[in-house]
């Protein structure tokens, strides 16, 4: 009886052909949404898909004391009028401001640094770059000494830009190295390399540090990277301010340096804002998500995504955040 009404259906309604039609769209409309990343009812979902969903990678890190930290000055900046820089320090340190220096001449003393030439003084510094910079400007540095350092390149020099892009020369290089032996044999971080873009006539882009690397004991190198946390508990998302916080932080050193990665994670919170997990909104946020560097959801809600809450991007890995690094500016 079920064949012959199946049969008179199929030959006289056009209701049949409609729910046929009907049911190959919202299937083939769950699978293409699916695959674009935007979550569907379970019910259309596969067994396979959903026992494929698997808890992110936990990241094994290692906390470690940066003892330097850099800012941009108050006032305006240019090659001409030179810039003020604001470093803070856990321990006496020197500054050093390499003006015009050669883009290769940098790349080349990093990698030094990781072969086996430590770069953890000034002089270091000046050897491992051998004077392909245009105007070199040193400054001590106090403990906590907050005070702005202005430097600038000599008038009589006649430098007023660095040329058309794409550029041969850095315009700053701002160094942060230990000033006393003691205090290098102390901490895993023994220099801070930023570089800074300085506005000239040809290309007026306001100055900001572009990169910031720190370099280890061991010969690593790491890059320094902000993470970005919700603007407000509702989920509404924002990167920090691009300027590093006046405190020295405490950067998480990924335990995979076996792999030689070069990237170090570093913190950059919103003070008093965006605290509570997106998903739950009850939990406080505790876990990072890679590559993305979302700081947006909590040990009870991470398990749950394969996709960032925020940026949707696919989740590869993710690594706990201790009450301290989640309270520190």
């Amino acid at each position: 009886m079920a064949a012959v009404f199946l049969v008179t259906l199929y030959e006289y309604s056009p209701l049949f052909y409609i729910s046929v039609v009907s049911l190959c769209f919202v299937v083939t409309a769950a699978i293409v949404l699916g695959w674009f990343g935007f979550d569907v009812p379970v019910i259309l979902r596969s067994s396979d898909e959903t026992a494929s969903i698997l808890p992110t990678p936990d990241k094994q890190m290692v906390q470690v004391t940066n003892p330097f930290a850099l800012e941009m000055g108050s006032g305006l900046a240019s090659v001409t009028d030179g810039v003020s820089l604001r470093p803070c320090c856990l321990e006496p340190c020197v500054l050093s401001c390499f003006w015009g220096c050669e883009v290769s001449a940098l790349q080349g003393g990093l990698q030094a640094h990781q072969h086996g030439q430590r770069l953890n003084t000034p002089q270091h510094f000046q050897d491992a770059l051998h004077l392909r910079y245009h105007h070199c400007q040193s400054f001590h540095i106090g403990i906590e000494d907050r005070e702005e350092r202005h430097t600038q390149i000599p008038a009589d020099q006649g430098i007023t830009d660095f040329g058309p892009l794409p550029r041969e020369r850095y315009p700053l290089v701002a160094v942060l190295t230990l000033a006393e032996g003691e205090a290098r044999d102390m901490y895993n971080i023994v220099a801070s390399v930023n570089i800074i873009h300085v506005p000239d006539d040809k290309y007026s882009l306001s100055a900001r540090v572009l990169f910031q690397y720190l370099l280890t004991s061991q010969g690593n190198m790491f890059e320094l990277k902000p993470l970005f946390m919700s603007a407000d508990g509702g989920g509404v998302s924002g990167p920090p301010d691009s300027e590093q916080s006046p405190q020295p932080s405490e950067p998480n050193d990924e335990a995979s340096r076996v792999q030689q990665s070069p990237v170090l994670e570093d913190e950059d919170w919103s003070e008093g804002r965006g605290r509570d997990c997106v998903v739950c909104q009850n939990a406080a946020v505790n876990r990072v998500l890679l590559p993305c560097r979302h700081a947006c959801v909590c040990d009870s809600c991470v398990s749950h995504f394969q996709h960032c809450p925020i940026c949707r991007a696919f989740v590869l890995e993710s690594f706990t955040l201790t009450p301290g690094q989640a309270a520190e500016q």
